[in-house]
């Protein structure tokens, strides 16, 4: 985030020192107002252009195995550009590295999810997928397991057979 606001105020004092240098070329002929409305333009352009590159450049620092099972668009009325293209502003990624299975029942199995948002720290949640069932449970709270690996007290949620992240961790 330090990075982006320093990257935003680079980009306004160049567009300013491009507007000064038009200035000057055309032999101070523009009006003040051009070097303030350069910068700033210069300003929302880089902050424009970091909420739409924010995606691929998260996604691309994911570590092998970490797959983006699902993204959530934004469209905002207060950015009215995101009107006619909307950006990626959260997704879902799931450990598949790390994928833990039952012998006992073969058909649930054991990943980590990763949360990421724009503005949000990365939140980490190990689920339980039952891709017979097409079920989920979050080990979050209470949720214990029996010697033969079975899940005590889970939450189980149903969910759709085209549910992004069953798909992801079934068809794998």
């Amino acid at each position: 985030m330090f990075i982006e606001l320093i990257a935003t105020i680079f980009a306004g004092i160049a567009c300013a020192g491009v507007a000064m240098l038009l200035n000057i070329l055309t032999g101070r002929r523009l009006p003040k107002w051009v070097m303030p409305i350069a910068a700033g333009a210069g300003m929302i352009g880089m902050t424009i252009s970091n909420e739409y590159t924010w995606f691929s450049r998260t996604a691309e620092r994911l570590p092998e195995g970490v797959e983006i099972a699902s993204t959530i668009d934004e469209r905002s009325w207060t950015r009215p550009w995101t009107q006619i293209v909307p950006y990626t502003k959260r997704f879902v990624a799931v450990d598949m590295a790390n994928l833990q299975k039952n012998e006992n029942l073969p058909a649930q199995k054991l990943v980590d999810l990763y949360f990421f948002g724009r503005w949000s720290p990365v939140n980490k949640a190990p689920m339980l997928i039952d891709c017979e069932n097409t079920r989920s449970a979050l080990l979050i709270d209470g949720a214990e397991f029996a010697p033969d690996g079975r899940v005590i007290n889970a939450d189980w949620q149903s969910k759709p057979k085209d549910d992004p992240i069953l798909i992801t961790v079934c068809e794998a």
